[in-house]
């Protein structure tokens, strides 16, 4: 009775009180009269194994009820625009559940207009979107992470890739891929061209998903425009890279779209805290990059 009593963070008494209690409450005794040690019946040997798998259930549930409570279980609905997801976000989210295995996130694609409504509605809970100032309504709450910025991309094999200065007329031949019609980044490729000094220009792909346009890229001497977050994050692993030519960037930012009138899951203040730093660190890195290039030039 003591050492029980210890385990449970109780008194001796209490503990024989509750038992007492218990025996009364079956009918039966629960170990044997007159034995010492006590000895269980066996009723009692059965019912201490069942309460066993309980108390450790309880327990269970407990830290489940606290986890949730700290943002470290739960669920999140998430959506995002398909390039900026696949190509930067995935990865992160990735190492977020590494760390937080608990946490359960269901991700659709969308732009705007769709990311925006389901926000407002509460079918999601946060969004990537790329968003001007002047589109944030009052009921938003928005967390810029990066500034928008698109480059020109060629795969690693290409002719202009070891060029350090490159003109309109060396980019004129080639043809182009290009993202889904219905995204931003289609209406990025159209203006960057256009202020290149291209009122034309010839489509080989178009419609695919990031995967499919970095292997067409790849493959091909086709050209393309990215945002400079995803060609960064995987020219170590794609053989893919951004051109020296400067073209006309979108006046938006990439980040996270919440509403402001609704109360978050516990786990989502912690997902945009873990998703801010990693975009910090990802901007610095960027940065860094640039000025070695810079210096080389």
């Amino acid at each position: 009775m003591t050492e029980g009593a210890d385990a449970l963070g109780k008194s001796q008494p209490a503990v024989s009180r509750t038992m007492a209690l218990l025996e009364e409450r079956i009918g039966t005794p629960l170990f044997e009269p007159g034995r010492r040690p006590l000895r269980p019946t066996e009723l009692g040997s059965h019912l201490a194994r069942l309460g066993a798998r309980i108390r450790a259930q309880n327990q269970e549930a407990s830290r489940l009820v606290q986890r949730y409570r700290q943002g470290q279980a739960g669920a999140l609905r998430l959506g995002g625009t398909p390039i900026f997801f696949d190509g930067v976000v995935a990865n992160i989210m990735a190492e977020f559940q590494s760390r937080h295995p608990d946490v359960q996130i269901a991700h659709t694609y969308g732009y705007f207009d769709e990311l925006s409504a389901s926000v407002r509605s509460g079918a999601l809970d946060l969004a990537f979107v790329p968003l001007h100032a002047r589109m944030i309504s009052s009921d938003m709450h928005f967390t810029p992470l990066l500034t928008g910025r698109n480059v020109i991309a060629c795969g690693a094999t290409h002719p202009l890739a070891r060029r350090s200065v490159i003109t309109l007329a060396d980019i004129e031949p080639y043809s182009w891929i290009s993202p889904p019609t219905d995204s931003p980044l289609f209406r990025d490729l159209q203006r960057a061209v256009k202020s290149i000094g291209l009122d034309d220009f010839k489509v080989s792909f178009s419609g695919g998903t990031l995967a499919s346009i970095f292997s067409v890229v790849v493959g091909s001497d086709a050209l393309t425009v990215l945002p400079y977050s995803v060609v960064f994050s995987h020219q170590r692993t794609i053989p893919i890279q951004a051109l020296p030519l400067r073209i006309e960037h979108p006046e938006r930012q990439l980040g996270l779209l919440t509403s402001a009138d609704r109360t978050p899951p516990p786990s989502l203040p912690r997902f945009v805290a873990f998703v801010t730093e990693k975009f910090k660190q990802l901007n610095a890195r960027m940065e860094h990059e640039q000025q070695v290039t810079r210096r080389r030039g």
